[in-house]
């Protein structure tokens, strides 16, 4: 039986070379961030259980194309100036992604980097996204859909204040009623506490399945809350990433799919 190991030399190679400008160990760094790589990208796919069209694809083949009800969002979001984010910011930073996806992956906000691109994901944090996606779940970016509770970019950072989150939360709310996914991915404390209605503290509520609920009476959707990405860089240790590892086979269980097996 074939098996597939990932692995990423080429940017192990540029770390060893960039200089650390806040004067941080370079070895010590380096070694921290080629571990949180590793295991992210060490787990060996059973290659011939895969299937791209079916087992891989976590979308429904029966719903209907909603690509252009989520551009007329995105119109919206561009448009917006409810809060003075839509002042500040570069770009909107509506979501993108797979419009019939299975799999929802709900964050915080735009950092400088999407703020530049006007896309969700694209810099550090959603570098090691992707690896999670990609290397550890056996998916593509293609195949799920990722957006944040804010559209727009928080200065310097910040977490959204509570106007802003409520101004958001109508797109976010109308995307997701229109792709209807059956597991929603929260990363982060702030996502989780705004979809979830709740102040407990994101350590309490990761590691088991919630139920989200629309405004009507419709079905309520699966909702896996997770340390962000962001979090992971800062804080790196054994225990956070096997949190979120476990939080992700959870998911890859609840969509059906085959969860890879470390190499030995």
């Amino acid at each position: 039986m074939t098996d597939a190991l990932f692995y990423c030399p080429y940017w192990i190679f540029l770390l060893k070379l960039s200089p650390m400008k806040d004067g941080t160990n370079l070895s010590k760094a380096f070694d921290q961030h080629v571990k949180l790589e590793e295991y992210f990208t060490g787990f060996s796919v059973k290659t011939t259980k895969r299937n791209t069209s079916e087992q891989a694809n976590p979308s429904k083949t029966e719903k209907t194309d909603i690509t252009e009800e989520l551009n007329k969002i995105a119109g919206e979001v561009a448009a917006c100036q409810k809060c003075v984010l839509g002042s500040t910011r570069l770009n909107p930073v509506p979501g993108e992604g797979n419009p019939n996806a299975e799999l929802v992956f709900v964050g915080e906000g735009p950092g400088a980097d999407e703020d530049a691109q006007g896309r969700p994901f694209v810099g550090r944090s959603g570098q090691l996204l992707d690896k999670i996606i990609t290397n550890a779940m056996g998916l593509k970016r293609s195949d799920v859909y990722i957006c944040n509770i804010v559209k727009c970019r928080p200065p310097e950072n910040r977490e959204p204040r509570p106007e802003e989150i409520i101004n958001c939360l109508t797109y976010l709310k109308k995307q997701l009623s229109l792709i209807r996914p059956k597991v929603i991915v929260c990363l982060g404390a702030p996502a989780t506490k705004t979809l979830l209605k709740t102040n407990q503290p994101i350590g309490q509520l990761r590691g088991k399945f919630h139920d989200f609920y629309f405004d009507d009476d419709s079905e309520p959707i699966k909702l896996m809350p997770t340390f962000h990405p962001a979090y992971l860089l800062r804080n790196y240790s054994d225990d956070n990433r096997r949190k979120v590892w476990e939080d992700m086979k959870s998911v890859m269980a609840e969509l059906g799919l085959p969860v890879p097996k470390v190499k030995n």
